[in-house]
């Protein structure tokens, strides 16, 4: 029986890349931005702020999904996980986000679609915040010249001061994350996503358990990736596990601070 719930977890787990589109590219080391997943306490509310963000929501096997340029959003964990145990805040990755063509429009819109906007620091117009019912902290930026109404562009890490370079670092040499700056603060830039670094005053939980559970990355070979990751002492949480009738594969990793990690390969369709 346990065998049988395994196989039927996986496949139902794989089966969703089946509809899952990635407009981004892979870097050289042959990663880019996969998805979040949450671990919803009101799965359809949930969904209904994504979508009226401008998501597009999708069902494929047992998970509800919405889909962004740059990210998928998986709503919840397997049936019978456990509760969240609080808000992206006070974790690691303190919060997540998107950036829009003009902030102040998208808020109009999504506040009558009702979706619960907050304004941004110090009253900027070029900054909103979206947070969930369960604590799911998005920032909303600008940028008038992108492609995309809205897209995926940031996850914001909160870390010990002496973390910050370090955690950088091993971003770059794990997945070729690009090293930079940005307003005077570290950066690393994967395709889909910038990682942004913060100073935490406190010292920061992992997110396993937590709304946002994990963050998922795509990479084009994930046995060779794999034992990049074993060559560098990196331990797999979860080993190698391979859909057979489909060819795609996961494994899950956590960083040295707490993120908790998906490692998805996605054979092409």
């Amino acid at each position: 029986m346990t065998k049988l719930i395994a196989a039927l977890w996986l496949a139902s787990s794989l089966a969703a890349a089946t509809a899952w589109a990635q407009p981004f590219p892979f870097n050289d080391a042959g990663v880019t931005m996969g998805h979040w997943h949450l671990n919803s306490s009101d799965v359809e509310a949930n969904k209904k702020i994504f979508v009226g963000m401008g998501g597009t929501a999708m069902k494929p096997g047992d998970f509800e999904i919405v889909q962004f340029p740059g990210v998928i959003i998986l709503l919840h964990l397997r049936p019978g996980a456990a509760p969240s145990t609080g808000p992206t805040a006070g974790t690691v990755v303190n919060h997540v986000g998107f950036v829009v063509q003009n902030v102040q429009e998208s808020v109009a819109r999504w506040k009558a679609a009702g979706v619960p906007v907050l304004p941004g620091n110090n009253n900027r117009l070029d900054q909103a915040f979206v947070v969930t019912s369960d604590g799911l902290r998005i920032e909303i930026l600008e940028n008038k010249t992108q492609k995309y109404p809205i897209q995926h562009e940031h996850v914001h890490f909160f870390l010990p001061e002496a973390a910050i370079a370090e955690s950088q670092a091993w971003y770059a040499k794990t997945f070729g994350a690009k090293p930079g700056v940005r307003n005077n603060a570290a950066v690393a830039d994967i395709p889909g996503v910038q990682l942004r670094f913060a100073k935490a005053d406190k010292p920061m939980v992992t997110t396993k358990g937590r709304v946002l559970d994990h963050i998922g990355f795509d990479v084009k070979d994930l046995q060779a990736f794999i034992k990049k990751l074993e060559a560098d002492g990196i331990k797999l949480d979860r080993p190698y596990t391979k859909n057979e009738q489909t060819g795609d594969a996961l494994a899950f990793i956590t960083d040295p601070w707490g993120t908790y990690i998906e490692l998805n390969e996605r054979r092409p369709r």
